[in-house]
């Protein structure tokens, strides 16, 4: 891995730096190597890795399918329909939540 520095400019290259390692996985690399894994502790740990994935590419295919709603879409929809916290733009009227008694937190 190489970074260079540009106009004696080390903090830029130093964040370049990171994010090449965090992309790479180095640093979750190191946090697993910190400790030693026994083989079935291993084989365990990367059966599920694989289960997470094989669910999460499913999921996604679903999605570009139609099969079930995607939750981007939900977000994007509930931005521009003016749905949100009280007080930021976009909000219901200001009054709307004055007519709500407060909610109770124990």
């Amino acid at each position: 891995m190489q970074v260079f520095v540009r106009d004696n400019n080390v903090d830029q290259a130093l964040k370049v730096l990171k994010r090449k390692m965090q992309r790479e996985g180095v640093f979750r690399e190191m946090k697993r190597r910190r400790f030693y894994e026994k083989p079935s502790a291993q084989a365990t740990r990367e059966a599920g890795e694989a289960i997470r994935r094989a669910r999460k590419l499913a999921r996604k295919q679903a999605q570009r399918e139609g099969l079930l709603p995607d939750p981007r879409k939900k977000k994007l929809l509930a931005a521009r329909a003016g749905g949100g916290r009280p007080g930021q733009p976009g909000a219901a009227s200001p009054g709307a939540d004055a007519r709500r008694p407060p909610a109770r937190r124990f």
